[in-house]
């Protein structure tokens, strides 16, 4: 399970850098105001928006594949299996004023 989520979180994190370097050059052709310049940001907008959508897949993914894992019966050493199946049991925190 744990090499699952480190592949994941890579895959992520290589996505959130690539995407980095995509808003700075969009940054850079919007300030040119070239036309060439503006035409390319739509294309590297696009691909934004896919990186975007993949680490959101990813992330759900993730959460599926934790709460599948997390839901499995461990045993009689399982923490607290009741905040799994109800999770309306589960402590609340109070605030204080």
């Amino acid at each position: 399970m744990w090499s699952t989520f480190q592949g994941s979180f890579s895959r992520v994190q290589n996505l959130l850098d690539h995407n980095r370097l995509l808003i700075s050059e969009i940054n850079r052709n919007h300030e040119t105001k070239l036309p060439e310049s503006l035409t390319r940001n739509v294309t590297l907008i696009r691909e934004l928006n896919n990186n975007i959508s993949k680490v959101v897949e990813l992330y759900s993914n993730l959460t599926a594949a934790f709460v599948h894992d997390v839901a499995q019966p461990a045993g009689e050493d399982s923490a607290r299996p009741d905040l799994i199946t109800n999770p309306s049991q589960s402590q609340k925190r109070v605030r204080s004023d």
